[in-house]
């Protein structure tokens, strides 16, 4: 098993830092393009709660993070990760100006860009390319199920052809990915869950990021579970699916999280993740 953090010792020398950037980008899922309410299980922040100001520049942005961290970090490395909404949906102008500003800041080693499969279009793919080229840029890419009937019900507004053909995509031009799987949706069963991150591991991704399903308040998917409509895994249920699924993560795979954390201010369930040191030791206990 190939985890985050020996992985980018190897590659950089150090223990390296994420930065948590917000572009001022939008989302076909919620701009109208695919849909208005984004995914179901999609926070009002895009998934980017613990991202930084998008009114503050890329610069800035990056300074004020490394202020965050600087009592708990003392390395000199950092990854500038764009986290918020679907980080490569706007104009390609746009995006060249935003990556190379983050590219070109001294103490970033590594850009990550968080996206949608479907938002993708040749240009952005030859500017990845591009950026890949002075410092490496991975992809992170919103997978979540390769089941189309828990893909429809969690809005997710694309085929699986679509994942199918970025990894080729980006692959190609010698860009890393990363594909981001939701354990526990609504109706899946521990084969569902088992199934998509074998998929995964055969796409040709080279990392993973697993995460427990968070019930978000503002969300859809809150409405549901509080109507009664959605279960969540209990903290043992889901390091025993977590056991199972990487035990079929081959090494050259590099495991880039195992459980995530909801933002405090908006989890509604389950309320055992909130505490993210206690989840943490007991999944370090179990493995």
């Amino acid at each position: 098993m190939q985890r985050l953090n020996d992985y980018l010792k190897k590659e950089f020398g150090e223990k390296v830092y994420k930065i948590a950037l917000n572009g001022g980008f939008t989302c076909p899922n919620r701009d109208g393009t695919k849909g208005y309410r984004g995914c179901i299980f999609c926070s009002k922040g895009g998934s980017g709660e613990f991202a930084e100001d998008p009114s503050l520049s890329i610069t800035e942005q990056i300074e004020r993070g490394k202020k965050r961290v600087a009592g708990k970090y003392k390395g000199s490395s950092y990854i500038a990760y764009f986290q918020a909404f679907t980080g490569t949906y706007a104009p390609t102008d746009r995006l060249r100006e935003l990556y190379s500003e983050a590219i070109a800041h001294p103490d970033i080693v590594c850009m990550s860009v968080a996206t949608r499969p479907d938002c993708l279009p040749e240009e952005v793919l030859d500017l990845l390319d591009k950026m890949n080229e002075i410092k490496p840029v991975w992809v992170e890419l919103g997978l979540q199920t390769i089941h189309e009937q828990t893909a429809s019900y969690i809005r997710r507004g694309y085929e699986l052809t679509e994942y199918d053909r970025a990894v080729r995509e980006l692959k190609r031009r010698g860009i890393q990915v990363i594909t981001h799987v939701i354990l526990g949706l609504p109706g899946e069963t521990k084969r569902d869950m088992l199934d998509t991150v074998s998929y995964v591991v055969k796409s040709g991704a080279n990392g993973i990021k697993l995460q427990l399903l968070h019930i978000l308040k503002g969300t859809d998917l809150a409405d549901e579970y509080l109507a009664g409509k959605v279960k969540v895994m209990e903290m043992d249920e889901y390091i025993e699916i977590l056991k199972e699924c990487l035990a079929i993560i081959p090494d050259d795979v590099v495991i880039h999280r195992m459980t995530g954390d909801g933002d405090k201010r908006i989890l509604l369930a389950p309320e055992w993740s909130a505490d993210k040191k206690r989840v943490i030791n007991a999944i370090g206990k179990t493995l």
